[in-house]
């Protein structure tokens, strides 16, 4: 079964405006992303989904005017932490006491060691590493769509400053890294709809070892 949806998903060139996914399927889309693995458990990243036609326009601007953006009916906007700072990593910590209801003496001094680690390192070093983490989310994200018969277009085709300013990221400590449009193909319309999924063959591709 999830074989079979990975080889139906593909990067949708054309929706469909009239088809605007059900809100449950997002909430669920949604939900994968917020379950998704990070890195010391930090999330470093938040999710933006805009449903606004005339914000996507704005943001369709600044993605060289690809129509995915405003055809579908949901953008998942993937932004990254622009930094770690202590309080970003204690709320993390702390919240993770709070909901388990105890403390772990491991679990503290693992704290001090991340926050001596990542707060002296120069701010573009740890953004980079949060995005990183965006993008598992991102994948995760691109499965789950096609889990729930959603397509969607992985996109990183935008300029990030311009989108940074119509969403006001900045201001928030974010830096947009990746986008999603959610919606459904426009199988009359789309060129590469009905292609061969073309993919290298498992012996040119995975190395066994052992």
């Amino acid at each position: 079964m999830y074989i079979e949806k990975l080889n139906w998903r593909y990067a949708t060139k054309k929706m469909d405006p009239s088809k605007p996914v059900p809100q449950d399927k997002v909430d669920r889309i949604v939900e994968a992303v917020r379950l998704a693995p990070t890195s010391s458990g930090l999330q470093p990243f938040e999710l933006i989904v805009v449903t606004d036609p005339d914000v996507r326009a704005k943001i369709c601007e600044a993605a060289n005017g690809q129509a995915q953006i405003t055809e579908g009916s949901h953008l998942l906007v993937f932004a990254a932490w622009d930094n770690y700072t202590p309080e970003r990593i204690n709320n993390m910590f702390d919240l993770v006491n709070d909901e388990r209801g105890f403390t772990n003496e491991g679990w503290e001094a693992y704290r001090e060691r991340l926050l001596g680690a990542y707060i002296p390192r120069e701010a573009n070093v740890n953004f980079e590493h949060t995005a990183r983490q965006a993008y598992i989310a991102f994948g995760v994200a691109l499965m789950a769509a096609a889990f729930e018969g959603v397509d969607s277009t992985p996109m990183e085709g935008f300029d990030a400053d311009k989108l940074d300013e119509i969403l006001d990221l900045r201001a928030r400590g974010l830096r947009s890294v990746t986008i999603l449009p959610l919606g459904y193909r426009d199988t009359e319309g789309d060129w590469l709809v009905n292609l061969k999924k073309v993919r290298r063959a498992p012996e040119d591709f995975v190395t066994t070892i052992g």
